[in-house]
This record gives structure tokens, C-alpha cells and sequence, in this order.
């Protein structure tokens, strides 16, 4: 079947219509969380899987620690493997350690204005300084080599102490973003360090990233509510979501969740994911654009989720798991399958809310590795016990994943954290239950 032929079992089941240049959407946040829009995660039945997944107890209690993309259980789970020799977390950990940004002798490059989009453009020197941290504080949680620990906290400290503005032109907000989460996921691996001076960085991430976040996320860089693919909100979520765990602010960390059910813009949940079909597949937002961009998207959402669960919260489970269709709607397309359905996507582009739309899949990227599978179909599968075949076939695919500096050098192979073999599998192959539930 084409991806224009529909027949009853693919039309969209839950979903909002496509949205057209007057699309008005919920003024929110100014501090509130929404009505039950917080699942802790353990309640309900919603909750982890076993004992040594640890979650906070209630929404509200301080922040755990380490706890945004990993957790100490994660640590002790792959120090075990690693150190028993076992598969695929030693191939995981080969990766880790033969990437030159994952190396004690890493010099670390801070400068005081970054520049993202327009002239002066030196934004790689602060990806790659940020994927150098959490390397080499990943190294020395699984292997103990202080050497990297003090690497970590020297680049944290470094950046610390010298950044004041993150510029550029519209970009500027995708760097406050992506890199403001990612600093805080490595600088959650070597808190409490002697030598790591964590106050400065809360400074840091307060004045120059979290306004930018916030103001992206409220007013959208003045444009047309629509204008803005997911990727632009996901991003500015996950720095806001991260920078609250990181300063043990509740207000902040409930703002993102906020975000996530009722924002307006297209990284809230019923936005990013908005056409759900029967027979466990979802239409993601960015799909009739390109791959790398979908992609990317899954990396983003996969990522904000993991630090909320980490958290206490389960976001994972929103709206009928439809985060794991749309995982396996762009898996599937990504293996080269064609039978997917599509729905007309339409939006207001500019200040003016010029109508736009798209009919058919975005082919562009279509096939392309990217280290953003293994968390996914870890939480899906390994924790909750659901089939993901297509997400399946990419994390076999392209196992063991590596992160920045292995997908090649321009911002797109940063985007995401990378190694989720190493950090993110919880069982092999032949350990997974026989009896998985479907997503349909």
C-alpha cells in the first residue's frame, strides 16, 4: 500500500485536525502544572519495572540525583557488564572509549559569547567541549579512572566561568536548547565531586540558557505559533526540564511538564505526535519534512522523557504510549519500508501565518543512523514489556550506537548524547520476554 492509500485499519484514531494558518492554541505556564498532568511514575501501574530502577517517591520531593538521563542503578548496571566482559555493553563501551572527545587530555576551548546562525558562527567549539564532558564523566562512572572525572568537572568549571551570551540569529535558540540540556546531563554525572563548582554552573545555566528557553518556548522568536518545527520546542523543553533538576527547582521542572501536555507549540505531545493511527503507528510532525529532522525529534522527545522518569514522572506512557507509534512509524519508514500512511499536515509559516502543507512522506536523510534507538526500545520494551519490531531492527542495525564525533562532524551527529548501548540496554536479545504486549 502507497503512503497515500488509506483503508480503515490506518485512519487516524485520536489525533487533532491538521493545523491551518488560524490555529489558535492555549495560552499557558505560568508556573502551574495542569490538572493531573504529572503521572509519578510506580502509581497506577504505570510505574518501573523493578527495584533497581529507582524514582523519586512523589512529585515535588528533591530532585534525585544522579537522575537525568542516568541513575546510579544505570552506572552500577553497566560497571557490571562492562567489568564481566559480557555483550553488547563491552562493544558499547569500546565505542565510548575510542572517541577522541572521550580522552583525560581533551583541551577544552570556553569562550564568552557563542555564536549559533549569521556571522562569527563558533558554536561547534561548545558541542564539542559539552560531548567531551559527559565522556570522559561516563568513563569514570563505569571504570573509576579519576582522570576523566576531573576532565569532566575541568571543561564544566572552564565553560562556567567564562560564558555570558549564546547569540546569533534564530539559531541562537536551538543552542540554548540542545547544548543547555546537555551540559546539565554531564554536569549531573560529577555533581557533588570535589572541585566541581556547581553554584557557578547553576549560574550559568540560569542567566544565559533558561531565559532563552523560556523565551523561546513563550513567544516563539515572534513568529507564527506553527512556524516552528517540533525539534525547536522539544530541544528548549529538555534545557528547561534539565536545568530544574540540576538547581533543585521544582517551579522550573513543573513548568516543562507543563509544557509538554498544553503548550501551544508543536513539542507538546498532542503537537509533535498529531495523528495516531490503529495498529500501533503515529504520524510524527517533522515526517513530511525530512528523516534527519524526525530523527532527531525522537532523540529529543526520548530524551526529555528519560530525565522525567528519572524523576518520578512517566511521560513515556502519554496518550496511549503514542511516543513508541511515532518511534516505530519513523523506524519503519527509516528501514525502507513504504506502507506507511500519511496525512495531510498543514501550518502557518512567518509572522503572517502563510498556509503551507504537506501530502506525502519528506524522503531527504531517509535511511541515516543516528544514536537515538537503544533509549527507546530499552524503556518500551525492557522496562514495560511492549514489541517494537521496527525500532528493534534499527537498534540491531546500528549497534552498538556511539554519540558525537561518530556521526560525522557537523552539528546534526551532536544532537543527541549517543551510547545507548552502553548506557540504555537492560537486556539481550535472548533475555527479552517472549510474550510483549502490542502498541496497537
Amino acid at each position: 500500500m502507497s503512503i497515500d492509500d488509506h483503508d480503515t485499519s490506518t485512519s487516524p484514531d485520536r489525533g487533532r485536525e491538521a493545523p491551518g494558518p488560524q490555529l489558535k492554541r492555549r495560552r499557558l505556564f505560568q508556573g502551574a502544572v495542569a490538572t493531573g498532568g504529572l503521572a509519578v511514575a510506580g502509581a497506577g501501574g504505570l510505574g518501573l519495572a523493578a527495584a533497581q530502577e529507582p524514582a523519586a517517591e512523589e512529585v515535588g520531593a528533591l530532585a534525585v540525583h544522579p537522575g537525568m538521563l542516568h541513575t546510579q542503578a544505570d552506572f552500577d548496571r553497566m560497571r557490571a557488564k562492562v567489568n564481566a566482559g559480557l555483550e553488547p555493553w563491552f562493544s558499547g563501551w569500546s565505542k565510548l572509549i575510542a572517541n577522541s572527545r572521550a580522552q583525560s587530555t581533551w583541551t577544552a576551548r570556553p569562550t564568552a559569547t557563542i555564536i549559533r546562525g549569521g556571522d562569527g558562527q563558533n558554536y561547534p567549539q561548545l558541542y564539542n567541549d559539552i560531548h567531551a564532558a559527559y565522556k570522559n564523566a561516563l568513563r569514570w562512572r563505569v571504570a573509576g579512572t579519576t582522570a576523566h572525572r576531573d576532565k569532566a568537572i575541568a571543561i564544566l568549571n572552564a565553560w562556567s566561568n567564562t560564558l555570558t551570551t549564546v547569540g546569533g540569529n534564530a539559531d541562537r535558540f536551538l543552542a540554548a536548547g540542545i547544548y543547555g540540556y546537555q551540559f546539565c546531563a554531564a554536569a549531573d554525572i560529577v555533581r557533588g565531586q570535589s572541585g566541581f563548582d556547581l553554584g557557578a554552573f547553576q549560574d550559568m545555566m540560569t542567566s544565559v540558557f533558561l531565559p532563552m528557553n523560556d523565551a523561546f518556548l513563550t513567544g516563539h522568536n515572534d513568529a507564527c505559533i506553527t512556524n516552528y518545527w517540533a525539534n525547536w520546542d522539544l530541544c528548549n523543553m529538555a534545557s528547561k526540564l534539565a536545568i530544574g533538576i540540576i538547581c533543585d527547582d521544582d517551579g522550573v521542572r513543573d513548568e516543562a511538564i507543563d509544557y509538554f501536555w498544553n503548550g501551544e507549540g508543536n513539542g507538546s505531545i498532542g503537537n509533535a505526535i498529531p495523528f495516531v493511527y490503529a495498529g500501533g503507528l503515529a504520524q510524527w510532525q517533522e515526517s513530511g519534512r525530512d528523516q534527519g529532522h524526525s530523527i532527531m525529534g525522537i532523540g529529543l522527545m526520548a530524551s526529555f522523557m528519560e530525565m522525567a522518569w528519572n524523576q518520578g514522572i512517566d511521560l513515556y506512557g502519554a496518550n496511549g504510549n503514542a511516543f513508541a507509534k511515532a518511534a516505530e512509524y519513523v523506524a519503519r519508514y527509516n528501514l525502507g519500508h513504504d506502507d506507511l500512511p500519511f496525512t495531510l499536515y498543514s501550518w502557518g509559516t512567518g509572522q503572517d501565518c502563510a498556509y503551507r502543507e504537506q501530502t506525502v512522506m519528506g524522503s531527504g536523510g531517509r535511511g541515516q543512523a543516528r544514536p537515538v534507538w537503544e533509549m527507546v526500545f530499552h524503556h518500551y520494551t525492557s522496562r514495560r514489556g511492549f514489541a517494537m519490531p521496527n525500532v528493534a531492527d534499527l537498534c540491531g542495525a546500528n549497534s552498538p550506537e556511539g554519540g558525537g564525533g561518530d556521526y560525522g562532524t557537523t552539528s546534526g551527529g551532536f544532537d543527541t548524547l549517543g551510547f545507548g548501548t552502553l548506557a540504555h540496554v537492560r537486556l539481550t536479545w535472548d533475555e527479552m520476554p517472549d510474550d510483549l504486549k502490542p502498541l496497537g
